[in-house]
């Protein structure tokens, strides 16, 4: 293959469209756009959304909620995931991410720990949160759990 051979698709190039070159192109006297009226003007038609004066859909449906800037979002893990870790591990948010235990989410503070599942491996757990439950299941099964700043 030599650079100068190098051409793109059959098909992906076309040429543009001739208008207003008489009537044997099919694209003659009003060039495709018809007899008169707001589309066949130049620089005429409608902006995105506008539907003829009629309120806009965007308008017309209700308003619901926000987003909040500054919310906290946790990377969150449940203790069901950990049981299958080996005894005496140490998790940590790192050891989190690392492994791909959780999946990681914009604006993270940190990581917290719920209580969903059973947990029957002594490991150290240090975390910006925990649920009571999950608190209470992991000191059940005897492990610690830290809570870091």
């Amino acid at each position: 293959m030599r650079i100068d051979t190098i051409a793109p698709a059959k098909g992906a190039k076309t040429s543009a469209k001739r208008l207003g070159r008489g009537i044997g192109s099919g694209l003659g006297k009003t060039s495709g756009k018809g007899h008169k009226g707001q589309w066949a003007r130049s620089g005429g038609g409608v902006r995105p959304g506008f539907e003829g004066g009629q309120m806009p859909i965007a308008r017309r449906v209700p308003k619901r909620g926000f987003n909040n800037k500054w919310a906290k979002e946790y990377v969150i893990v449940n203790i069901s995931t950990l049981n299958a870790l080996p005894e005496g591990t140490v998790v940590d948010y790192g050891y989190i991410l690392e492994n791909k235990l959780a999946k990681e989410v914009k604006n993270n503070v940190g990581l917290k720990v719920l209580g969903n599942g059973e947990l029957t491996v002594k490991l150290t757990v240090r975390a910006k949160k925990f649920s009571a439950a999950a608190k209470e299941a992991i000191e059940k099964a005897g492990g610690t759990a830290e809570v870091i700043e």
